[in-house]
């Protein structure tokens, strides 16, 4: 959303670095293709690896490209290891750096995306917050308010964009002979919950003690899938559960949408259930997005047993929340970003005391 916003601005060039962090063809290339991303000018092509080992390799590849292109903003997104190497690479070449979802706190310094998504708003000039949380949270981290920015949420942008291309373009639900709010969506890709085969059969097993009378939709992240493939008995485990490949992000859209409950790890997913008007429980201990469990619209269930699992799943099926409200803004996220960098490109201009012909500013994203 936020490179379609940069479309409508003819003094902002885009250059993409698709870092290989997520080389998997359905979490990669498909979002490409679907969602109309302008394909990357650098694909470093970093693949896996240990925390320190990927991060390194992808500091290394982005300076070099911050180097070569000298852009006028460096724009990162999110929590990733990708995230924390652009912000890194620009702090150290005093490239300006703004970060997108910025704020964003489970106070879980045991999450790598906690420790990146920290050091990235720190080392930031910009910070896009989605919510008022997100905004306390940094200025309660001592960040300057002139830094920060609420622009609401750029997910919550795309799910409105997105909502009619999805309706026709989708048939996920014919294809998986699904009717509408009868069936449950789950994704689990978090380390805490599938570097440990017993943590991942304690949800298995939630979801038959459960007994919740609904197939259980189940898209495999290819970590999970790794993990379940190396685990003896856990086909006896995974009734109701249907197993299925990772989807791109129209079709599983369709199946946000369509559920009647979806449960995760995931903390977009958190939001998408929202914006889709479905409960949702999170198998964590914590959660960024804490105004979905004041809304009720989220409930934390960590797989620490099987019951417990299966009492949150049976709780959220029988309270379907009511409240009413949006903390994600009015689905004009990205465009305040494009406003906001622009207005501050003219800023620089104006104490540089720069000539009123200049070149388009670049943001490396």
């Amino acid at each position: 959303m936020v490179s379609r916003a940069f479309l409508s601005h003819s003094e902002i060039q885009e250059i993409v670095v698709h870092t290989g962090q997520h080389y998997d063809s359905n979490l990669s290339e498909i979002f490409f293709a679907e969602l109309g991303i302008p394909q990357p000018a650098f694909n470093l092509g970093i693949g896996s690896g240990a925390h320190g080992c990927q991060t390194a390799r992808m500091l290394e590849a982005i300076e070099q490209v911050l180097l070569q292109e000298r852009p006028e903003w460096v724009l990162v997104y999110g929590d990733t290891n990708s995230t924390l190497a652009g912000a890194l690479a620009a702090a150290k070449l005093q490239v300006p750096l703004a970060h997108i979802e910025a704020g964003l706190r489970s106070f879980n310094r045991k999450m790598p995306e906690e420790i990146n998504r920290v050091l990235t708003d720190h080392a930031s000039d910009l910070l896009f917050s989605p919510t008022d949380h997100a905004v306390r949270n940094l200025l309660l981290e001592g960040i300057g308010e002139e830094k920060i920015r609420l622009v609401g949420d750029v997910m919550y942008d795309a799910a409105r964009h997105y909502q009619l291309l999805a309706e026709r373009q989708s048939t996920i639900l014919d294809r998986l002979g699904l009717e509408p709010k009868e069936y449950v969506l789950v994704t689990v890709h978090r380390a805490e919950n599938t570097d440990s085969s017993d943590r991942l059969q304690t949800i298995l097993c939630g979801f038959q003690e459960a007994a919740l009378g609904l197939p259980v939709i189940f898209p495999l992240h290819p970590r999970t899938r790794n993990v379940l493939a190396n685990q003896e008995g856990f086909t006896r485990l995974s009734e109701p559960v249907r197993f299925i490949n990772p989807l791109g992000y129209l079709d599983m859209m369709m199946l946000e949408r369509s559920a009647r409950l979806i449960v995760t790890d995931s903390g977009g997913v958190q939001k998408e259930a929202f914006f889709a008007s479905v409960p949702c429980v999170t198998l964590r201990t914590e959660t960024e997005w804490r105004e979905l469990i004041e809304m009720g619209w989220n409930r934390l269930a960590p797989p620490t047993s099987s019951s417990a699992v299966a009492f949150a799943l049976q709780q959220a099926l029988t309270e379907t929340p009511h409240t009413t409200g949006n903390p994600y803004g009015d689905g004009r996220a990205a465009e305040r970003v494009a406003q906001y960098l622009l207005g501050s490109r003219a800023d620089t201009q104006q104490e540089s005391v720069l000539a009123s012909s200049v070149s388009p500013a670049k943001a490396v994203n």
